[in-house]
């Protein structure tokens, strides 16, 4: 299958659309402008509050009529170019794919030599996030604004997150011969200006910030940590960036140099850390993301969390060793201590989390609610800094391919470091309300993610999707999962080159994510919670039907409170979503008539920790049979913390080839 690169066939199609959407943006420009300037948001309320001379109210009194007489006259020239584009729809191609061609950010085409199928495994790290990119009057009914600014700022947080290092720590204990690994999103920090290396062990629990600015260049994928990562021994196969630190319980706790060294040698003092190319770059003064004290929300605060936080200072190539091992020492006890709380209330075999950070080495990243298309060349520029394969602007226009009019595109948008083989993209054909003005629907990836001794490819399979979000809507839903449990199944056909005699591909894994716009909670949702993608695809925060794990979380955020003081930072919301009090007040919960429609302040006992409408799913179904699947982690994410009104989720897979341990 071709890859579409370009949204039309040929440049003259395209020169055309440039031209008649040149004709059509000022109307649509102005339009935006104007509503915007009569929606504030309740950071806009306060800060007008504080303006004794209502100099807002003043602006908005002379610049409405300026508004107003420029959308007039642009009006003609945009019913021109209405009539240009509209047919020109009927041309243009359902997505937008993006390979970026540097090399010196990429390592794509070196990830697939990484896993040969020949060792114990690999894990997959998959995120979800729905990023409320609308044009800034639509965004600000959501509560958030500046949209534009926003999607630098929601990039530039992802591929920093994702980017950082991973550590493991390894436990060797008379008693506990197990291995116990830190949080998959903790931190190692090369800090070139004094010299400083610092590590973070969250434990089960929770990943807090710290002063880490991320590699922006994608450094952390380059040819040289490969080599490097040759002798180690202990990770599995592709695992980049893993920062290895041995504890030995029979010596004390004392670490031979070697054992203290990062497989990747993130974590050595020889000199400073080589800058970040946009490490000084402007960020954005949109209060959606201000910085404040122990704001990790750019990861570039220089204020860290001191709960989590273990300090190992270095001066002149010399460290305090009875320092580290001692808090080493006690982290790992910790660990313990909470693996067996864990296994106390509860039989999970994963690790969960409330994180700060998005998942080190994160793999696909799949996003909804991408509909402005300036914001989306914004936010794909900046995850081309870590994401080599990026499929955006997906959807379709006009009354092309679906039965009503549609404006905007599906908002979907799929970045990953594994090349794209193929995809495909569907239209939900019964949306209804403000939602039929979208075209929503479902993309489906096929990507390539290693090969066999014998040379056979090793893919996955990935569907992203956004369903109707009107409340009351259960059929049009369960149809929409109808649809796309169809639409995969052709999909996964029309791709597969092999026999079952003769296999040529190898299936790893096939998971769904994305914005369901229904809770495995509410009475009202009782349907979509039944529905049969749940018995071929599982979820690891559910139990049943109506019932999720204590430790899920809701991921749809109470507007009214996005930016109090108390959640407006990516380490406040994550001690906030904590405890059950402070999920109450900035969690929307699932509805009841008996409670008010207010969140603040509420002490009724409700169902759930929240409304959690963002998924990710997983089968075992259709794979290949001698390999086995198992969720690694999943973590509820904040590090997008005043910059949308959900919480991003992620998962890591395992995929077990059954090879015996040497």
């Amino acid at each position: 299958m071709v890859l579409y690169t370009s949204p039309f066939p040929n440049s003259f199609l395209s020169v055309l659309h440039s031209f008649s959407w040149g004709l059509i943006f000022p109307c649509y420009w102005l339009a935006d402008r104007l509503v915007a300037s009569f929606v504030p948001t309740t950071y806009e309320k306060r800060q007008r509050a504080d303006d004794p001379c209502y100099f807002h109210a003043l602006c908005i009194i002379i610049t409405t009529p300026i508004y107003l007489a420029l959308l007039v006259a642009s009006l003609p020239f945009a019913l021109i170019g209405f009539l240009l584009w509209s047919p020109l729809q009927s041309a243009r191609r359902p997505y937008i794919y993006s390979r970026l061609e540097d090399k010196n950010h990429t390592n794509g085409a070196t990830l697939l030599t990484e896993w040969k199928a020949a060792g114990n495994g690999k894990s997959f790290c998959f995120g979800s996030a729905n990023v409320c990119l609308l044009p800034d009057s639509l965004a600000r009914f959501n509560n958030v604004f500046n949209t534009q600014a926003r999607a630098k700022e929601i990039g530039r947080r992802i591929r920093n997150g994702a980017s950082r290092p991973q550590i493991k720590i390894y436990i060797d204990s008379p008693t506990n011969t197990s291995i116990s690994a830190a949080s998959f999103s903790s931190l190692v920090s090369p800090q070139g200006g004094d010299s400083t290396n610092r590590t973070v062990n969250a434990g089960i629990k929770r990943t807090t910030s710290m002063e880490y600015k991320g590699d922006n260049s994608g450094s952390n994928n380059g040819e040289d940590n490969r080599e490097d990562k040759g002798g180690a021994g202990e990770p599995n196969e592709g695992e980049e960036n893993t920062c290895i630190v041995r504890i030995n319980g029979e010596d004390n706790g004392h670490m031979s140099d070697t054992e203290a060294d990062p497989v990747n040698g993130q974590a050595h003092a020889s000199g400073p850390a080589e800058p970040s190319p946009e490490g000084d770059a402007e960020i954005s003064k949109t209060p959606n993301h201000k910085q404040k004290e122990g704001d990790s929300g750019s990861l570039d605060s220089y204020s860290a969390s001191r709960e989590s936080l273990v300090k190992v200072r270095v001066g002149d190539g010399t460290v305090d060793q009875s320092t580290v091992n001692n808090k080493l020492l006690y982290k790992a006890s910790i660990m313990k201590k909470t693996s067996v709380r864990k296994k106390k209330h509860t039989d999970e075999t994963f690790d969960h989390e409330i994180s700060a950070f998005f998942p080190a080495n994160l793999d696909f990243l799949c996003l909804q609610e991408v509909f402005d298309k300036r914001a989306a060349e914004k936010l794909k520029e900046q995850l081309h800094h870590y994401f080599e394969y990026i499929v955006y602007d997906v959807g379709v226009y006009s009354c092309h391919g679906c039965c009503s009019f549609k404006f905007v595109n599906s908002g979907l948008l799929f970045a990953s470091r594994y090349p794209v083989m193929d995809a495909a993209y569907h239209c939900y054909p019964n949306g209804r309300g403000t939602d039929s003005l979208a075209s929503k629907g479902a993309l489906f990836l096929k990507v390539q993610v290693g090969s066999t001794p014998q040379d056979q490819r090793i893919v996955g399979y990935i569907s992203c999707t956004h369903l109707q979000a009107i409340a009351g809507d259960t059929t049009v839903r369960c149809e929409q999962l109808d649809m796309l449990q169809d639409w995969l199944s052709e999909f996964r056909k029309s791709t597969s080159s092999s026999s079952t005699a003769n296999p040529e591909e190898l299936v790893a894994f096939d998971v769904i994510c994305g914005d369901l716009n229904f809770d495995n909670c509410s009475s009202e949702d009782k349907l979509e919670q039944q529905h049969s993608l749940f018995t071929h695809y599982k979820d690891p925060c559910r139990i049943g039907p109506g019932e999720d794990k204590p430790w899920a979380i809701g991921t749809l955020l109470d507007p009214e409170g996005l930016y109090d003081d108390e959640v407006c930072t990516p380490d406040n919301l994550q001690k906030v979503l904590e405890s059950e009090e402070g999920r109450k007040g900035y969690l929307v919960y699932p509805t009841s008539k008996n409670h008010s429609s207010s969140q603040k302040g509420r002490k009724a006992s409700l169902k759930g920790n929240g409304r959690r409408i963002d998924y990710m799913l997983y089968t075992e179904e259709g794979l290949y049979l001698e390999w086995k699947v198992e969720v690694e982690e999943f973590s509820f994410i904040t590090q997008l913390a005043g910059l949308t009104d959900h919480l991003p989720v992620a998962m890591r897979l395992m995929v077990s080839t059954g090879e015996d341990d040497p």
